[in-house]
C-alpha cells in the first residue's frame, strides 16, 4: 500500500534529531557541551596536578609552562581546580534539574488533569512561591540546611519546580480534552494510567526543553551562591561559582583566577540554552508539519499565473 503522501515513515526519533541537526547553533552547542562534560569527568586523566594540590613556592604564579592558567592564593593549579570543580558544578545543574522537572512535571500534571480544588490548591501554592524573592529564600534555605553537594542541590530542587509546573499543567490543559483521553476514559483508563500512560509520551518535548533550562538556571544559581559564600564549600569541594567568590578580589592583580571559571560558566550555559532552543524546535511537530504543508502548498497567484 502506497504511503500517503506528505506523511514521513521516519522514527520520531530520527525526525527529531534530523530537525535538531538543522539548527547549526544548537549542534556546536550540543559539540561543545559534549566537550566540557568529557574534560570534567576525565578530569584525573587530564588535569595537570592533583586537586587541591598546592605549590607553596608558586603562590600567585603567572600563567607559563608549569601553569598553564597561574596558580592561586594557595599555589593550587587553576586549570586542574577549573577542571575538577566543573564536574561538581555539572553534576549540581543536572541533579537540580532533574528533581525539579520530576516535581514540576507531576504537581503540573495533577493540576492540569484533575482540576477544580485540586488544581486552585496547587496553583496558589505555586504563585505563591513564585512571588517570594528566589535568591533570598535560596540562599536562608541554603544557610539553615548546610553547604555540602546534597543540601545545595535539596534547596535548588525544592525551590526551582514552579515554572515546570505551569508550564507542563497549560500543556495538560490542552491535552485533555483530546479524543485520546477521551476514548482512554471510555476503556475505563483510570486518573493515574491516563496521565502516566496517555498524557506524558506527549510531554516529553516540554520535559526535555525544562530540563535544559533548569540546568543552565541551576549552573547559575549555584555559581551565585558560591560566589556570595552560601553554596558548596569551597574547603573540600571547588566549584566555579566558588572559584569565583574566593579571587574576585585579585582580577586586577592576578585575573587568571576570575575569567577561566567566569568563562566556563558563561560558555557552559549559554550552550545548554541553545541545546534548549534547539530540542524545542525538533520537538515540536506541529510547528514543523504546518512549515512542511506551507512549503508544499501553491500561492494563489502562482497558481494563476501557471493557468495563464
Amino acid at each position: 500500500m502506497a504511503v500517503a503522501e506528505g506523511l514521513s515513515t521516519e522514527r520520531p526519533a530520527a525526525l527529531a534529531w534530523r530537525r535538531f541537526a538543522r539548527r547549526r547553533v544548537a549542534l556546536v552547542s550540543l559539540a561543545v557541551l559534549v566537550g566540557v562534560v568529557l574534560v570534567t569527568v576525565g578530569a584525573e586523566l587530564l588535569a595537570p596536578y592533583p586537586q587541591g594540590r598546592t605549590h607553596a613556592a608558586d603562590v600567585l604564579a603567572n600563567p607559563g609552562r608549569d601553569y598553564l592558567l597561574g596558580t592561586d592564593t594557595l599555589g593550587r593549579d587553576t586549570l586542574s581546580q577549573l577542571l575538577y570543580a566543573g564536574r561538581v558544578t555539572l553534576a549540581v545543574g543536572v541533579s537540580v534539574a532533574l528533581l525539579a522537572t520530576f516535581g514540576g512535571t507531576l504537581v503540573g500534571m495533577v493540576a492540569g488533569y484533575v482540576g477544580g480544588s485540586v488544581d486552585s490548591v496547587l496553583m496558589r501554592l505555586t504563585d505563591t512561591l513564585l512571588a517570594l524573592p528566589a535568591l533570598m529564600v535560596v540562599m536562608m534555605g541554603a544557610r539553615m540546611l548546610g553547604d555540602s553537594i546534597f543540601d545545595v542541590v535539596l534547596v535548588l530542587s525544592l525551590l526551582g519546580w514552579m515554572a515546570v509546573a505551569r508550564i507542563i499543567r497549560g500543556k495538560v490543559l490542552s491535552l485533555r480534552e483530546m479524543e485520546f483521553v477521551a476514548s482512554a476514559r471510555a476503556m475505563g483508563a483510570g486518573t493515574w494510567r491516563v496521565m502516566f500512560r496517555h498524557l506524558l509520551p506527549n510531554l516529553v518535548g516540554e520535559i526535555a526543553v525544562a530540563v535544559s533550562l533548569a540546568t543552565a538556571a541551576a549552573i547559575l544559581t549555584e555559581s551565585v551562591l558560591s560566589f556570595l559564600g552560601f553554596g558548596v564549600s569551597q574547603v573540600d569541594t571547588p566549584t566555579w561559582g566558588n572559584m569565583l567568590g574566593g579571587n574576585e578580589g585579585f582580577m586586577t592583580v592576578a585575573p587568571w583566577l576570575v575569567i577561566p571559571p567566569g568563562m566556563a560558566i558563561a560558555v557552559t550555559v549559554l550552550c545548554v540554552n541553545f541545546v534548549g532552543d534547539g530540542l524545542r524546535d525538533a520537538l515540536d511537530v506541529r510547528g514543523d508539519g504546518r512549515s512542511r504543508s506551507s512549503r508544499r502548498r501553491p500561492s494563489p497567484g502562482a497558481s494563476t499565473g501557471s493557468r495563464r
